[in-house]
């Protein structure tokens, strides 16, 4: 979409001055390495999750052990519109995992960690507060809990979804005027709400092209939305998108192109999670299952304030398979080293657009009712392939007129629980900006 264009819908958002307080501007080329040594680790996490609090199928301490006992260190639990810090009586039968949930619950911890009762003479069973669950399974350094929510809004019923990592306080959906202005005004709520508690509450936007509900030219806007799913584990969110929706990935160049170069705006990070809600369900690209995509954040304690400022700072990577050992940003290369696995070959491709890009755009849709509704279709000069290196350890060289670079790395071995048919394992590499288009900064 011409500058034009997208200077006639773009608001300047009412809380711009806590924004600025609370997320920092990202750090131009310059010397920094991701890597594990005796100072900091690599802390895996998953950061979307479901529970019988909401639409998931299992209990809160089951799926908490399940991610411990798979070599997790972190899981954020974000079910919808709601914190597990209060009572709450499920029907045992009538709950989502039903009975054979309930029966593994009761073969995994003792009778008196489960309380149930009678009501007009059906079962229920209590669910346990995220304080318990808390007390119960976490490991100080080794595997944390961290409580979250999913803010569940919509505008003319389209989903628009974000996760809250680290809060006490419910952040309840707060509507709006557009799909913008839903986003806007629950960012600005949640930014509002962590100046004023002190209290490190990151939000991302969630799986955009879930009922295709949210577009590039719509996300590239909000002020304070640093962080999206490039990769949602659950088989009904569309990642690849199709012939006339936008994939993410390319939904996030296309973002980062114009945040950089036309908003002056941050660049977006892209978040790998599972989205889980079937605990039960094994059969490929079924369901929301665990296990699929995840986040690597390194810092150098296992806390939620340190994990939540590390992911802003960008050190992390994402992942739905591929292990990284390093990544090296210099002020004149961006390098990855992958942690090679016998019999697996890797691709990394390094993907950018230059700071002279073809800005030119078509509707993705011809109804004119209906255009806005789609990505539209950008030239190739956005999110362009610059290098691609085939082995374990691939470098790109900066040309001095990126607006930023990014890496994506991909195994030669399937995806083994795939949310689409067709994926290979991968691993994203956060954006680096390369110039300095924002003027002051």
């Amino acid at each position: 979409m011409p500058a034009a264009s997208l200077r006639s819908f773009f608001t300047i958002p009412r809380f711009l001055t806590l924004f600025v307080l609370v997320f920092s501007s990202p750090a131009f080329a310059q010397e920094v390495v991701l890597r594990s040594d005796q100072s900091q680790h690599w802390y895996r996490g998953n950061m979307h999750t479901h529970s019988l609090w909401s639409d998931g199928d299992d209990y809160p301490e089951m799926i908490a052990t399940w991610y411990r006992d798979h070599g997790y260190q972190f899981l954020v639990f974000t079910d919808h519109n709601t914190l597990h810090n209060h009572e709450r009586w499920i029907d045992v039968e009538k709950s989502k995992g039903g009975m054979k949930a309930f029966e593994k619950l009761t073969q995994a911890f003792p009778a008196d960690w489960i309380q149930t009762r009678k009501t007009d003479g059906r079962s229920e069973v209590r669910l346990k507060e995220f304080d318990a669950v808390y007390e119960r399974l976490a490991k100080a350094q080794e595997y944390i809990l961290i409580q979250g929510e999913e803010i569940t809004d919509s505008f003319n019923r389209n989903p628009v979804h974000m996760c809250a990592t680290n809060t006490s306080e419910l952040l309840p959906p707060t509507g709006g005027d557009s799909i913008v202005d839903v986003m806007q005004r629950n960012i600005d709520v949640a930014v509002a709400r962590r100046e004023r508690s002190g209290e490190s509450t990151l939000v991302h936007l969630n799986h955009p092209n879930f009922g295709y509900a949210i577009t590039a030219e719509q996300l590239m806007q909000v002020v304070g939305e640093n962080f999206f799913e490039v990769y949602n584990g659950h088989s009904g969110v569309n990642n690849s998108g199709d012939a006339t929706h936008a994939s993410t990935e390319r939904q996030w160049d296309i973002v980062n192109t114009w945040r950089l170069a036309k908003l002056k705006l941050p660049v977006m990070y892209g978040l790998a999670t599972d989205d889980g809600h079937n605990y039960f369900e094994t059969m490929p690209h079924k369901g929301a299952q665990p296990g699929r995509g995840w986040v690597m954040v390194l810092t150098d304690t296992l806390t939620p304030d340190a994990l939540v400022k590390a992911l802003e700072a960008g050190r992390f990577y994402a992942s739905s398979g591929v292990t990284l050992e390093e990544i090296q940003q210099t002020t004149n290369s961006l390098n990855v080293k992958v942690v090679a696995e016998s019999g697996v070959s890797y691709r990394i491709d390094f993907i950018g657009t230059h700071t002279t890009f073809d800005d030119a755009s078509t509707p993705a849709i011809d109804d004119p009712e209906k255009v806005d509704t789609a990505t539209r279709r950008y030239s190739t000069d956005v999110g362009k392939v610059l290098k691609s290196v085939e082995g374990p350890l691939g470098s790109y060289t900066f040309e001095g007129t990126e607006l930023y670079v990014r890496a994506v790395v991909t195994a030669s071995r399937p995806h083994p629980n795939p949310s689409q048919a067709g994926d290979f394992e991968r691993a994203w590499v956060q954006p680096v900006v390369v110039t300095n288009p924002v003027p002051g900064r």
